[in-house]
């Protein structure tokens, strides 16, 4: 007997096509990719409002009091601000979609150059300082958390937690300053200003990365102690499976899911942290830039790292939830 697909297989097709795109991973696909338009939508709209917002003449506040009405005018005019508001607002619009996000009001060059000279110094502060904090956390919690399991070691659970806390509470251009009296000035191991060989980025990275790693670690170690007393690894301790195995292969992945989310807000602030730290060591970076073009009110360049920096945490958010939805599906599904 002929079964009803065989017998209409376009229906059969149009059927399992409407189940692919039916899928958990299509609505999750569709769900965060209209979460990431409205945010970006949301952040350029708040970045050109900026500018208008800020009380005063913007042009005016940046060349000077002392510079003649005729050059703040041709300012103006060169800029658009003279424009109505949607006019502006349809242009930065248009400008985004180009790379062309204004010119600077000091330099005169465009801000889309400042960014391209600048964004790698931080790229590269960010993403080491955050392989660090990964890279001190991870195993230093694994082990915290091997070694304290069931109550164990109550003292130096203790003393892990304290200084854990501690080192995570203190603000990374605080950190940053003692890092430099102690391994620049009382010591003189370390430079303590500018970017040049690789010497001259262990000071920066360890103040941006200490304190998240000492966060990382102590989730780490909580979740590690939570998977230990799971009942399929007293069934593998049982079994008398060798120690690598059971922490690496079978506790560690199920403890990572936790640190990874922890790890991607942290990353952001990491990127967000460098605006401080690059300030302290003289970096120079996205986060030198834009503290010198507040204070030189050059509000096109604060317009376009802003923009930069707000794009990178989406971003960095959507990456996160994507890692997390392959180590474990039923997340996605869950949420779809």
């Amino acid at each position: 007997m002929t079964s009803t697909a065989e017998a209409h297989p376009a229906t059969g097709a149009s059927r399992r096509g409407t189940a692919v795109l039916d899928g958990p991973w299509v609505r999750f696909a569709v769900r965060r990719g209209g979460q990431l338009v409205v945010s970006m939508w949301v952040l350029v709209t708040a970045s050109f409002l900026m500018i208008h917002l800020i009380p005063g003449d913007p042009v005016r506040s940046a060349l000077g009091p002392t510079a003649p009405a005729s050059l703040v005018a041709a300012r103006r005019e060169s800029l658009g601000l003279d424009d109505p508001l949607l006019v502006q607002y349809v242009h930065f619009l248009g400008g985004l979609f180009t790379g062309d996000l204004g010119e600077s009001l000091t330099s005169r060059l465009p801000v889309s150059q400042v960014i391209a000279q600048r964004l790698p110094a931080t790229l590269q502060l960010a993403l080491l300082a955050f392989l660090v904090a990964l890279a001190l956390a991870v195993p230093l919690g694994v082990l915290m958390g091997v070694l304290t399991r069931g109550g164990r070691r109550r003292g130096g659970e203790l003393a892990f937690s304290t200084t854990s806390v501690v080192l995570g509470a203190i603000p990374e251009f605080l950190l940053g300053v003692g890092l430099v009296y102690l391994f620049g000035v009382q010591w003189g191991w370390l430079p303590v200003a500018g970017r040049g060989g690789p010497e001259s980025y262990v000071l920066p990275v360890l103040s941006l990365a200490l304190g998240p790693a000492a966060a990382l670690a102590r989730i780490m170690r909580v979740e590690m102690v939570s998977v230990l007393q799971a009942d399929f690894l007293r069934t593998a301790r049982a079994k008398r499976l060798p120690r690598r195995r059971i922490y690496l292969r079978d506790a560690l992945p199920n403890a990572l899911t936790a640190t990874i989310t922890l790890g991607g807000l942290l990353l952001t602030a990491l990127v967000a942290g460098t605006v401080l730290v690059e300030n302290v060591f003289a970096w120079p970076g996205l986060g030198s830039t834009i503290a010198s073009s507040i204070l030189l009110k050059d509000y096109p360049v604060v317009q376009g790292i802003v923009l930069v920096y707000g794009a990178g945490v989406l971003l960095v958010n959507l990456t996160v939830d994507v890692v997390l939805a392959l180590l474990d599906p039923r997340s996605a599904i869950r949420e779809s």
